[in-house]
């Protein structure tokens, strides 16, 4: 996204670029506009994530608006939106610069406007949702998905059927007209679009085996989301709460259409998206609101105030953890000025490509190679060629799990036999340094979905030749 931002300019508008839509890349150039900055790419980046944040604290926003027609008792609203507020993976959302803070606020604003409509039916509340819409759609068009709260408002409704078909339709054409208003060459450039969005959905079916996405092979769906997404993004005492409040949640309550218009929302979209091959954390990401709200109902059944208190407090520590993060030199940048200090100049490091950035070794003429190691068991040169590489190389620098844990089975049988002869110290290579930020609460963020921790928190390990 921010490659494409950086070639934009009001003369050429178009970003040659679909696998988003153009809405949040045209926010980023009125931006750099408003705050006369150059267009490179460093800034396409800043100003991608400033909007990020912003959509962030919007959806808290939104989330409190939400509390007020769902919960009635005060006290048991602020714990919702503190739990929010300390969510890991909302937190760690609002600092990248990609379009899913903005996605949330969508699915969030269409689940508030349509409560609203449901107390009292007024005709711009669907209007709002319906631009809402099309600008979620102008962002990703996968926002389809996040749209049923509107028309599970209007079947709701006391209507009469012509006045729900009226508003049905006129919703469907109000966000369409939004959609192609705010990102036009997704029709000027249609069998450009039309490619990517093919890709895209074909790599997320399974259909093209990419090297990102080895990791889930033999995954089952659903099963997997519960296992390595939602523990690691709510924290695991507002994981454990959250399933804990199924048992005070009253049948009644459940049916309630103010409560349906929340659960059946969220049920769509786990029910589909869970399915997919793919299983990114951020595409759970608009419904990781539903555990703090279901662990919030589990607190507020507790009747004495001290151990309310203390639950609390247990709930909101990995969003304290994980904030440290942010407080820190990248580890990156850590693992670089330790290599510069600590490894001579000229050594010879072997590396893997394919990572989100390379260590930034910048001051020192060390002769690094990043190995393809994602394609190492159906190459036969790659793996002579490593067979070498071992003999000369000096150093191994593995910058984060995201080939041996996903390469450690028997599919990959060459890769499996690398990475256990290495850390067995059979390769003849010790482990000497290993970087990594201690913000875990009971969980290790290695085990979690690699997204979720190979951006912003990848463990970093240095072998050095024995």
């Amino acid at each position: 996204m921010a490659s494409a931002l950086s070639q934009l300019d009001v003369h050429n508008l178009n970003p040659h670029f679909f696998a988003y839509g153009q809405f949040p890349l045209y926010l980023g150039l009125i931006s750099l506009k408003i705050f006369h900055l150059t267009n490179i790419f460093l800034n396409s980046v800043l100003v991608l994530r400033f909007w990020s944040a912003t959509f962030s604290l919007l959806s808290i926003f939104v989330l409190y608006k939400i509390s007020k027609i769902i919960i009635k008792n005060n006290f048991t609203q602020k714990i919702f939106i503190l739990l929010l507020i300390f969510n890991p993976g909302l937190i760690q959302l609002s600092h990248f610069g990609t379009t899913d803070s903005l996605l949330i606020l969508v699915f969030l604003s269409n689940i508030y406007f349509s409560l609203k409509y449901l107390i009292k039916p007024i005709y711009l509340y669907i209007f709002f949702a319906s631009i809402i819409s099309g600008l979620g759609l102008a962002s990703k068009i996968s926002a389809l998905s996040l749209t049923t709260p509107i028309f599970l408002c209007i079947l709701f409704s006391k209507s009469k059927l012509s006045i729900k078909i009226l508003l049905t339709v006129s919703s469907s054409l109000l966000f369409t007209f939004f959609f192609i208003i705010f990102s036009p060459y997704n029709l000027i450039e249609f069998s450009s679009f039309l490619s990517t969005i093919n890709y895209e959905t074909s790599v997320a079916i399974g259909k093209i085996n990419v090297f990102y996405t080895h990791q889930f092979l033999n995954t089952t769906p659903y099963l997997y989301q519960f296992t390595h997404i939602f523990p690691y993004v709510s924290g695991l005492p507002v994981f454990i709460f959250s399933l804990f409040s199924l048992f005070f949640i009253r049948k009644k309550n459940i049916f309630k259409f103010k409560y349906l218009l929340i659960i059946l929302p969220c049920l769509v979209y786990f029910l589909y998206m869970g399915q997919l091959f793919v299983k990114w954390t951020r595409f759970m990401s608009p419904i990781f609101f539903v555990f703090p709200l279901l662990a919030t109902i589990f607190i507020s059944k507790i009747k004495y105030k001290l151990i309310q208190h203390l639950l609390i407090i247990i709930t909101i520590v990995p969003g304290i953890l994980f904030i440290n993060l942010y407080f820190q030199k990248d580890i990156r940048v850590q693992a670089s000025e330790w290599i510069e200090k600590n490894i001579p100049e000229n050594s010879r490091i072997l590396s893997e490509a394919g990572n989100v950035a390379n260590i930034p070794l910048t001051n020192k003429n060390y002769q690094v190679i990043n190995y393809d190691f994602y394609n190492l068991d159906n190459n036969t040169q790659l793996k002579d060629g490593l067979d070498k590489l071992l003999i000369d190389s000096e150093y191994i620098l593995i910058p984060s799990r995201r080939i041996f844990n996903n390469q450690n089975n028997p599919q990959f049988p060459v890769s499996q036999q690398y990475y256990q002869n290495l850390f067995s110290g059979k390769s003849g290579f010790k482990l000497i340094k290993q970087f990594s930020i201690n913000n875990n609460f009971l969980l290790n963020h290695e085990n979690a979905e690699e997204t979720f921790s190979v951006f912003d928190q990848p463990i970093i390990r240095i072998y050095k030749k024995e």
